[in-house]
């Protein structure tokens, strides 16, 4: 992986340590990091082009296959390759040992609820795991024809679906605000091009979710043949300000919503961040670095880059949308999608993880700083 930018604005004053899965001993005087975990995220059952992917927080109850610090990624597509047909969920312990690997759940294909797992993962302090569907039965002539599809809860075992909330159209991405006994989930709607927040509730043995409020719409949502669909994506919130920053794939632009937690109206898009034609290449996934900043995945579906541009990049830009530098997960086209970035308070350092769905990895680098 090239040193680029991104490693070094990616938090003030980074530096990089070894991780603590690789054999080689990094000198403090080295200049490129050691290495990084590069593991496969195909399932047990052959499922592959991971989407979604989310740290297990600490504090997460133990009792169950998951432990703070996992990192869980979502499958999209069964083994068939067919888009939107994928039902399993990857568990990837911090120590990456392959071996180590395993399946957490795997759900069922049934349409027009079940199947295809999305971009929206998250994973709840309360000992759950939430994640989008949206399933996908291919027309005749080979086109996509997603359906609105579900948002599945399910409990630390990886056995009981306790919730499929279906009030949804095409869960997309997420972000979580997490209170522990509550938590407010922010999620973006694909197929009618809005964004809803949803107030949970969590219990020892399941959770309540409330009706959706629209807080924005008015995003590109479109077909797409090589992407199946294009509509927002990923989410980013910051709980200081109360702004959720939108990544809008088919705006190719990258938008802020004010006072999201306490707004009951929606606003058309929000305001602008950032529509920077020659950074961003149809943004997906969306995060908040430790340093402020935001980290979007470009997924290349709407405007491809050029050459010398490169393929598949991680992007960073400032909360006022400069552009500060980029770092490409593959050199294939639309091989990135899901991000995040797991750094535990008082803690000097981070974790920052990108699918990879050209070949079904996972990749994440240990950050100290």
């Amino acid at each position: 992986m090239p040193l680029t930018p991104l490693h070094y604005k990616f938090l003030a004053a980074l530096t990089f340590s070894a991780l603590p899965f690789s054999s080689v001993k990094a000198d403090p005087n080295t200049f490129l990091p050691p290495g990084f975990l590069d593991v496969s995220t195909v399932a047990s059952n052959g499922d592959g082009n991971p989407y979604g992917i989310a740290f297990v927080p600490k504090g997460f109850p133990s009792g169950g296959l998951l432990n703070p610090g996992d990192i869980l990624v979502s499958n999209f597509n069964s083994s068939s390759g067919v888009q939107g047909t994928g039902t399993t969920i990857v568990d990837v312990p911090p120590t990456g040992v392959p071996g180590n690997v395993f399946t957490f759940f795997t759900g069922i294909f049934d349409p027009p609820t079940d199947g295809g797992l999305t971009t929206a993962l998250g994973v709840l302090k309360g000992g759950f795991v939430v994640v989008g569907q949206l399933p996908n039965v291919p027309l005749p002539d080979g086109t996509g024809n997603p359906s609105p599809g579900s948002l599945l809860f399910i409990d630390k075992t990886g056995t009981n679906v306790v919730l499929r909330y279906t009030n949804v159209h095409g869960p997309w991405d997420l972000t979580i605000d997490d209170g522990g006994k509550s938590a407010i989930i922010f999620l973006s709607n694909v197929l009618n091009g809005t964004v809803v927040r949803l107030a949970v509730t969590v219990g020892s043995t399941g959770v309540t979710v409330s009706d959706p409020i629209e807080i924005a719409h008015g995003y590109t949502a479109i077909p797409s043949q090589p992407a199946l669909v294009i509509g927002p994506t990923g989410l980013a919130y910051d709980k200081s300000a109360d702004i959720l920053y939108v990544a809008s794939t088919g705006d190719n632009a990258i938008y802020k919503i004010p006072n999201a937690e306490a707004r009951n109206v929606s606003v058309l898009k929000g305001t602008l961040v950032t529509s920077d034609s020659m950074h961003l290449h149809g943004p997906l996934a969306l995060v908040l670095a430790p340093n402020g900043n935001l980290l979007t995945a470009n997924g290349d579906a709407v405007n491809p880059p050029v050459p010398p541009e490169l393929f598949s990049e991680i992007a960073e830009f400032t909360k006022q949308g400069k552009f500060l530098g980029a770092l490409s997960v593959d050199p294939a086209n639309g091989a990135a999608f899901g991000i995040a970035v797991d750094a535990p308070s008082g803690n000097k350092s981070a974790h920052f993880a990108a699918v990879n769905d050209d070949d079904n990895t996972v990749d994440v680098l240990n950050l100290s700083f």
